[in-house]
């Protein structure tokens, strides 16, 4: 007489017929399917921009035969579709794979400091855009976010960082027309 041990080739089942279940809980379960937190996501995003769509004022005057709200609902809808999509994929058992060119250790902690170093310079950024203006917040945000990246250059950085954050003001403000907040600079530019 022959017994048979490992796996029957059914899944959550060894051969001795116990089933394995999900090791640790609902918490494991969802460890293991983390992509649903993107659905989520989107899921609520498309909602939010439909809504947003959907509830907008537009005088039938201005509608064309694509109307202000067209774009709009468009991209919720597809937002929804892709919420969807991609739940389907995941209970199914698709996982996503890091790019084969990624140069990532995942076994590294992550790196916090450098992360809320980020956070803390954006956040004053834009904290200081409308006193300041955005030639002076972005020049910060951007010397700034060098910085926290690891550039120790205090001769070229502040330098590099105030033309971007000048011409970025230049072609936003005065060339595509989207008013930027100038700050003391105003007069000068």
């Amino acid at each position: 007489m022959t017994t048979r041990t490992g796996n029957t080739g059914s899944a959550g089942t060894t051969g001795t017929g116990t089933s394995t279940g999900p090791a640790g809980g609902p918490r494991a379960w969802l460890r293991d399917r983390s992509e649903l937190g993107v659905c989520v996501l989107l899921l609520a995003l498309g909602a939010l921009v439909l809504t947003d769509a959907l509830t907008m004022d537009v005088d039938i005057t201005q509608r064309g035969p694509v109307g202000p709200r067209t774009v709009p609902v468009v991209v919720g809808a597809g937002l929804l579709v892709i919420a969807a999509l991609l739940a389907v994929d995941v209970l199914r058992g698709g996982r996503g794979e890091a790019e084969g060119g990624e140069d990532v250790d995942l076994s590294e902690p992550a790196d916090w400091r450098t992360v809320l170093l980020l956070a803390g310079i954006f956040l004053g950024a834009a904290v200081l855009i409308e006193p300041a203006g955005f030639p002076v917040a972005g020049a910060l945000l951007f010397w700034g976010a060098a910085f926290a990246l690891g550039s120790r250059r205090v001769d070229r950085d502040p330098l590099i960082a105030a033309v971007l954050s000048l011409l970025t003001y230049v072609v936003f403000d005065k060339l595509l027309g989207v008013p930027l907040p100038g700050g003391p600079l105003m007069g000068v530019l």
